[in-house]
């Protein structure tokens, strides 16, 4: 009886926060999703564009999600504990790293967007459309870190439901205002890629006034002011820094190793670009309950180990590592056999384009279970517990001496077709589950980052 009482506590704390979590990413991915079909129907050089000129987002956003998450590592531990003082400290130095973070890359974007489009491609065209999104998009960064930071904050503290809510209207404003601007629907101009930059511009805007207003409206334990969010002092800090940095460092090379990845891709051609395009949106769109179970395995682990019960947080780590092989290998199989149905999603794909992304899509189906498993390791157990540093190693050991290498040599050296080389850069997540396996059975992983930290 004791046991089965806690399988359901178990099951029932991961679904309350896993759900929320995964429906919240399915849609931001369904968002995703919805502008590359849109912008399909308006050519292949128009789809290879936006997705080039999204590197540049997802580098940020991907290094913010390293701030955000490196943050909730505290975050969750000083809930398990409840310390709401601490925990708004912690926000307020997140907010302020997003911010000089978002400051940089949005000059960047609205000073030299056609020199950041020349690193990834040398079609002119391409170049054009992609500096167009550029301008307009860039005005959105230091927004979505703001809102990234408060919406992983609030996962932390197992208040998963704002954010899932949040993205649910920032989907359908996004979804309605790129219809409207795009093709230029309901007396507004056909404004194309234009378009859907500034329907995510202005979807932005609604996402983090609904943020702010859901955490200030009562007085939740994020919902701190400008004096108790920057109360930290330089021990403080100091102490937030030596394990929220490897996060930060990890998340923004991970994210840069990806970006060269596209460039790789480039050279292969557009149509390859394009590919990459389609692969990506739908690899998202199947990832969104991985991203739940990592998280919830995050917010699960780093909790008891907050509260001082170690060995359930071991045992924690371990089930969601055995339940992560099984939904990797359940939607590896949907998308080996499914790939034919979810191509016809995507309009106005020319023989060549089709056949390309089919075979994409099979390589990726079958490393799926491995890209499950190092996601829930990596950001679950590994962050959950404390262990920054060596998933920060790790995770830049398999991308940088693995990953990217065998890009460029797949992709200039050996003139391989797009599948061949996805197969070389998908050794990254074997080496990383190789290697990342000993820890887990070592233990190391587990540590207390909030000790004696006031």
């Amino acid at each position: 009886m004791k046991y089965i009482n806690k399988d359901k506590g178990f099951y029932g704390e991961m679904i309350s926060i896993a759900l929320p979590i995964t429906l919240q990413n399915l849609i931001a991915s369904s968002v995703n999703m919805l502008d590359t079909l849109m912008i399909t129907s308006l050519g292949q050089e128009s789809l290879a564009a936006v997705g080039l000129a999204n590197q540049v987002f997802f580098f940020y956003a991907v290094t913010i999600f390293g701030v955000a998450t490196g943050s909730s590592v505290f975050i969750s531990q000083f809930w398990g504990k409840k310390d709401i003082k601490n925990i708004r400290k912690i926000i307020g130095l997140s907010l302020t790293i997003s911010g000089i973070i978002g400051v940089i890359f949005t000059l960047g974007g609205l000073l030299i967007p056609d020199r950041i489009m020349m690193i990834f491609s040398k079609d002119i065209e391409v170049i054009e459309l992609g500096s167009e999104y550029l301008r307009i998009v860039a005005f959105s960064y230091i927004i979505t870190g703001f809102s990234s930071t408060y919406a992983i904050a609030s996962r932390s503290i197992g208040q998963a439901k704002m954010p899932m809510v949040v993205s649910l209207v920032s989907f359908v404003s996004n979804g309605v205002l790129n219809y409207l601007f795009i093709f230029g629907k309901l007396g507004f101009p056909a404004l194309g890629i234009k378009g859907a930059a500034y329907g995510t511009l202005i979807a932005r805007l609604i996402e983090i006034v609904l943020i702010l207003y859901s955490i200030y409206s009562d007085d939740g334990p994020l919902a701190g002011n400008l004096k108790e969010m920057t109360q930290w002092n330089k021990d403080f800090a100091k102490r937030y820094f030596n394990t929220a940095y490897p996060v930060i460092i990890s998340e923004a090379l991970w994210s840069l190793g990806t970006v060269f990845y596209s460039i790789a891709y480039a050279k292969i051609g557009t149509e390859a670009t394009a590919a990459v395009q389609i692969l990506n949106t739908v690899q998202n769109v199947f990832m969104v309950m991985t991203r739940g179970l990592a998280n919830a395995c995050t917010v699960m682990v780093g909790s008891r180990i907050g509260a001082g019960e170690e060995d359930l947080a071991i045992d924690y780590a371990n089930r969601f590592l055995r339940l992560s092989v099984v939904l990797g290998l359940g939607l590896g199989g949907i998308l080996y056999f499914g790939s034919d149905v979810i191509l016809k999603v995507f309009r106005n794909l020319t023989p060549e384009l089709y056949a390309t992304s089919k075979k994409s899509l099979t390589v990726l189906s079958l490393f799926f279970f491995i890209k499950v498993f190092n996601a829930t390791m990596m950001v679950g157990v590994f962050r959950g517990g404390g262990d920054t540093k060596f998933s920060m190693l790790l995770e830049m050991g398999a991308v940088w001496f693995v990953g990217v290498p065998l890009a460029f040599l797949g992709a200039t050296v050996f003139k391989l077709p797009l599948h061949q080389v996805l197969v070389l850069v998908y050794m990254d997540e074997a080496v990383t589950a190789i290697v990342g396996l000993p820890r887990i059975v070592s233990k190391k992983w587990v540590k207390n980052v909030i000790q004696d930290m006031g």
